[in-house]
């Protein structure tokens, strides 16, 4: 019975990478049009002149926002580790 299982198994998990080879895209072929929408639509939709900042603060906001509070809370935790105590110094 567990023979028939990993066999089974092995089947379904060859199945599955040989889809997902067959279906990825050439190399150095573009993965979406996105990019040009951006840079087409930036201006009008964000109201900056700047695509990259349009996309970081205004497409991506939360996403950049959630990556600086991830950041902002590893280096507290490191600052509240490094931190000398009163009694410590004392010493």
């Amino acid at each position: 019975m567990r023979r028939i299982a990993a066999v089974l198994t092995v089947i379904a998990l060859g199945a599955m990478f040989f889809t997902a080879g067959a279906l990825i895209r050439r190399f150095g072929e573009p993965p979406s049009t996105m990019d040009e929408y951006m840079i087409e639509n930036s201006q009008r939709e964000t109201g900056s002149n700047n695509v990259v900042s349009a996309v970081v603060f205004d497409y991506r906001g939360y996403d950049t926002l959630g990556e600086a509070t991830i950041l902002f809370t590893a280096v507290t935790a490191v600052v509240m580790l490094l931190r000398r105590r009163k009694d410590e110094v004392d010493d």
